[in-house]
């Protein structure tokens, strides 16, 4: 039988009860999954490896896939970081608290179920308040990846957390939806250039005007068989809903073309269509479901809907989901495009 698993929602009386409550059970080993800016975050005492494979456990997340360990203080990083460059802190200076994560060669004390078996640590200090009271009220540095099932959409509400763990962890502090929507930027900064792992709402040109040349490194696909995922994101199947998924890019006309003539086929067949769309696309096409991702020159708002959206479509006894990929792929735009791309079953170019 399942344990229950205890939630907590900011603005209830027992709210602050309930971040207590929290920060023992991080201190006695357990899981607490908790917002960030960026998504809801699953956590344990990132020092505590017996605690660490609970998280493991609860998403079904491969055992090679490294964790992001999310800190409260500068103190924090030099207690974890074995190195940390000058570029590193001044990212720091600009950036945190803020959607950005750093890896930086890691002390022993990090333990190889944190890192991944990797000699590095990813190292991130969250905005969002809750998360930052419940580090430095647990004192523990808290490693989470994103509190969902291995491979499935990320949540940006306790709502999501619940859909995926209920009975698998022990507390969830719900402090509504996330802000941004997308998960952090990840930047290795072990090399002489900084090089961007996972794209996200800190983007290449702000990393570029902070130290000068940067690198991507990172792919709109997963790793190969024997690749190593130095970052979250990288090697596995991610953000994916259990209903199959197209991603259909190119001009906006051969786009639209292009959708109609899936949404066609597939009404031939029986077949339930739903549309994950930018506000223009959607006013010239049909479906049977549509979930707006906001509009096509502004990429934030697809970043905060991408998710949510997988998610609702997911829920509505579909055959196909088809994403409108006419979206500015400029700026958080490159962010929104790495995950649909991950997510995606098939990609059309139109």
């Amino acid at each position: 039988m399942k344990s229950r698993t205890l939630v907590f929602k900011f603005g209830d009386k027992d709210f602050e009860a309930g971040i207590n409550r929290a920060a023992d059970i991080i201190r006695e080993g357990g899981t607490v999954a908790f917002p960030t800016e960026t998504v809801y975050g699953l956590g344990a005492d990132a020092l505590n490896a017996e605690a660490v494979h609970k998280i493991f456990k609860a998403k079904g997340r491969p055992a090679d896939n490294p964790l992001i360990v999310h800190i409260a203080s500068r103190d924090q990083c030099s207690e974890l970081a074995e190195e940390i460059p000058a570029d590193a802190l001044r990212l720091m200076d600009l950036f945190w608290p803020g959607p950005l994560t750093l890896i930086l060669k890691a002390k022993d004390i990090v333990p190889d179920v944190t890192t991944g078996g990797l000699d590095t640590v990813g190292l991130r200090m969250p905005e969002n308040p809750i998360a930052l009271e419940l580090i430095r009220r647990s004192e523990r540095p808290i490693a989470a990846p994103s509190a969902n099932t291995s491979g499935s959409p990320s949540p940006t509400t306790a709502r999501h957390v619940i859909q995926d763990l209920e009975g698998k962890i022990d507390v969830i502090l719900d402090g509504g939806p996330t802000e941004i929507g997308l998960e952090s930027t990840v930047v290795d900064m072990t090399g002489d250039v900084p090089v961007i792992l996972r794209p996200g709402h800190v983007t290449a040109e702000n990393i570029r005007e902070c130290v000068g040349d940067v690198r991507i490194g990172y792919k709109d696909r997963t790793l190969e068989e024997g690749e190593v995922a130095r970052s979250p994101g990288m090697k596995y199947t991610h953000y994916s809903p259990k209903t199959s998924v197209i991603l259909i890019e190119g001009d906006v006309e051969d786009v639209r073309k292009a959708i109609e003539e899936v949404v066609s086929e597939c009404h031939q067949e029986g077949e339930r269509v739903g549309l994950l769309m930018t506000e223009e696309t959607a006013e010239f096409v049909k479906a049977d479901e549509i979930y707006f991702l906001g509009k096509r020159d502004v990429p934030a708002q697809a970043a905060r809907s991408i998710f949510m959206g997988l998610r609702h479509l997911d829920n509505t006894n579909l055959d196909l989901i088809v994403v409108d990929g006419t979206l500015n792929k400029e700026g958080i735009g490159a962010a929104v495009f790495n995950r649909l791309r991950k997510a995606a079953d098939r990609i059309i170019n139109a």
